[in-house]
């Protein structure tokens, strides 16, 4: 892979991966997962697969666990913001639709009362767009029991949102506005500048 191309796959996932990060952590911790996370993908430029993104998010999970298991507190901080994210998140639609806006943000609340591994998994197919086997990729599981966990997941969303199931309509959750991603130098040839902010420890995926 030429640094051209990296860049091209930078340009396109990063605001998947820091979306996917921030409905994890919050956003500022976020962009630190999102920074590492592309540092690691240069570092194994040459592993990159294509579709790259299943790969790019199942290291960002990755160094999400490792924050978890380093500093508990930082993680529980991050956890709840992103949280509040997630349940305080609005769409931005026409007046004419309010019925629309309306259950899409009940979806957003049920969601953010869900567990926190069925939220992972229900953004990583509704939001991200995933496919089920790219979805196990990044989780680390089978595909078949991928779709057993989605099923489950998809039914505890469905009884959060009764009497109205807004997933018989719309099985999108939501697709909330993607934070904007981090600028990225295009500086020839040299690595492809990452932002950075504090580094985090992680083993690589």
């Amino acid at each position: 892979m030429t640094a051209q191309h990296f860049r091209d796959v930078y340009e396109e996932c990063c605001p998947r991966v820091l979306a996917y990060a921030t409905s994890l952590v919050g956003r500022q911790v976020g962009e630190d997962i999102t920074s590492e996370t592309f540092t690691i993908a240069w570092r194994r430029v040459r592993d990159l697969p294509d579709p790259a993104l299943p790969w790019l998010l199942g290291v960002a999970r990755n160094l999400v666990r490792e924050l978890r298991r380093r500093d508990s507190h930082q993680y529980a901080l991050a956890a709840a913001e992103a949280q509040r994210i997630t349940s305080g998140a609005r769409v931005d639609v026409g007046d004419d639709v309010a019925a629309v806006v309306t259950e899409r943000e009940a979806a957003l609340q049920a969601l953010a009362g869900l567990p926190e591994a069925d939220r992972e998994l229900l953004t990583l197919i509704a939001w991200q767009g995933l496919s089920a086997r790219q979805a196990a990729q990044v989780l680390g599981c089978t595909t078949a029991t991928l779709t057993v966990r989605l099923y489950r997941a998809r039914r505890r969303l469905e009884s959060a949102l009764e009497p109205s199931s807004v997933l018989d309509r719309a099985p999108v959750p939501v697709a909330m506005s993607r934070p904007e991603r981090p600028s990225l130098a295009k500086t020839a040839n040299s690595a492809p500048t990452v932002p950075s902010r504090t580094p985090l420890i992680a083993k690589e995926h």
